[in-house]
């Protein structure tokens, strides 16, 4: 008996995800058929997950129309940069905090960490007050400072926990050889910690690419835009082309689908190993 209770919990589990999988692939079908549809077919019904009149046309009028390569240079100017600096900054903090004892350590990582549960919309107005005294409004520059500091507590929390794993042994053999803090960081301590890096680049990389509420307070010149704030403007005020707002939608997927390919197998390790200990 217990057996087929076994047995009927991981049907009914299956049953669930199976059910909450279809349900969140759905939406994607129907975003992915409707971007090769023209706009005729769009509004027709019943939903059809499968495109009527298959074309490329709503993709080429999404890369011409409004500067749009050029939004897609700045967001992927942006996501870049803010990865390469947050994590940068994030290792070098979470190095520190992990290896040196000094006074006001704890409440120093504490501190930090509740920034996280303060709303990112709440902050909306400082930001905007800051970036304005230093002249940073309009320009892609104030975006990368602000997804800098919104992105360096998380990535610092779960570099800590990865660093604090490394063996200590190879730190002290290479103090003994006469290297500093320094060569142990950037020759030691960020090869082997790779897993974790790749965690919170994709971490990082999905933040900065997809930030909206930011981007569209700061930039009012609209050849600052990026790529979130441009798609909106596709949305008309009287007729939405939906199939050129899903177009542009599965074009600025592609970055994110690259970077995650090409990081996917440290993703898992990193993540774990990362929240082990903190």
């Amino acid at each position: 008996m217990p057996r087929v209770f076994k047995h009927l919990n991981h049907l009914v589990l299956y049953i669930l995800l199976t059910a909450g999988a279809v349900l969140m692939v759905i939406p994607f079908l129907d975003m992915v058929s409707t971007s090769f549809e023209s706009q005729s077919y769009v509004l027709e019904t019943p939903l059809s997950l499968i495109p009527r009149a298959p074309t490329l046309k709503n993709f080429v009028s999404a890369w011409q129309s409004n500067h749009f390569s050029l939004f897609f240079q700045n967001s992927l100017v942006v996501a870049i940069v803010t990865t390469l600096l947050s994590v940068l900054v994030s290792a070098m903090l979470a190095y520190g905090l992990a290896r040196f004892e000094f006074r006001g350590k704890n409440f120093v990582f504490y501190a930090m960490l509740l920034t996280m549960m303060i709303p990112s919309l709440m902050l909306i107005i400082p930001q905007f007050m800051l970036a304005k005294t230093l002249g940073l409004r309009n320009s892609l520059s104030g975006l990368i400072l602000v997804y800098v500091s919104m992105n360096i507590p998380l990535s610092t929390f779960l570099l800590r926990g990865f660093f604090e794993q490394l063996p200590r042994e190879l730190e002290e053999a290479v103090l003994i050889d006469g290297g500093g803090h320094f060569t142990i960081f950037f020759r030691i301590a960020l090869p082997l910690s790779t897993p974790a890096l790749a965690t919170v680049s994709i971490f990082t990389f999905l933040a900065a690419w997809d930030e909206f509420t930011w981007a569209l307070t700061a930039i009012d010149n609209p050849i600052k835009r990026t790529l979130p704030v441009a798609i909106a403007t596709f949305q008309g005020e009287h007729l939405t082309e939906w199939g050129l707002v899903f177009a542009a939608s599965l074009i600025a997927i592609v970055p994110v689908i690259i970077v995650f390919v090409s990081l996917q197998r440290y993703f898992v390790k990193g993540l774990t190993s990362g929240a082990v200990r903190g």
